[in-house]
């Protein structure tokens, strides 16, 4: 057998040392990566870390689910361990932000996205960065119009009769309708299914994206929960 060919060593790189500044936030996410908190207990939310609290969360939101927020940002203490993270919050107003405790979540990693075009009712879902799907949608009606903003996936929900209203699934994001204030748990916006093929690619919805629910179907099982959800006019 012949001998084994010389491979010089990679050159070696010194170990940095990391170096973390306390108290000052990171941010966090980007086109390809987003992060998402899960409640492990009882939470609350601040304006700022440390300050007054201004909402509480159980561990379980209305639905059984697990309560979970969209991570925008983070404050190391010197040891570089999290302490604070600023994160999204499924509440009134859409786009309410505040920061939660560290010890009180599990965070995790998302690569997933998804981009809606109100005007164009269009929904394209991305995976590391790349479009895996386009599909039309149905959108708000002009008196119930879908909102717009930055959003995420915060539960995904199998409706008992999956020949009804929200087909075989509703993947809730944490928008609520501008205009339906009164509606059961403050009038949340999900993508779902539909029993009314006909209306998709018209604005029709309460303020809902509807989707084909083979198309459905296949977004439900690749859309963890903390993607983020982008709704535009």
């Amino acid at each position: 057998m012949a001998a084994p060919k010389h491979v010089a060593p990679a050159a070696v790189r010194p170990v940095e040392k990391r170096i973390c500044r306390a108290g000052v936030e990171s941010r966090l996410g980007s086109r390809r990566a987003a992060y998402a908190a899960v409640a492990r207990r009882p939470l609350r939310a601040y304006r700022k870390p440390g300050r007054a609290a201004f909402a509480r969360f159980e561990r379980l939101n209305a639905n059984g689910v697990a309560n979970v927020f969209g991570v925008v940002g983070v404050v190391k203490a010197r040891s570089c361990r999290p302490t604070w993270y600023r994160a999204q919050l499924p509440m009134r107003p859409n786009g309410a932000i505040g920061w939660i405790r560290a010890r009180d979540v599990w965070l995790g990693r998302v690569r997933t996205r998804i981009e809606i075009d109100v005007s164009a009712k269009r929904l394209t879902f991305f995976r590391n960065g790349r479009r895996v799907l386009r599909a039309t949608i149905a959108v708000g009606a002009p008196a119930t119009p879908t909102p717009t903003g930055r959003f995420y996936v915060n539960q995904r929900l199998i409706p008992v009769d999956k020949s009804g209203p929200f087909g075989p699934g509703a993947i809730g994001i944490s928008a609520f309708s501008n205009v339906l204030t009164g509606w059961t748990q403050g009038g949340p916006v999900a993508i779902h299914g539909t029993n009314e093929p006909w209306s998709i690619g018209h604005p029709v919805s309460n303020g809902c994206i509807r989707l084909p629910n083979p198309v459905l179907r296949r977004l439900f099982g690749a859309v963890p929960a903390g993607t983020p959800v982008i709704i535009r006019a």
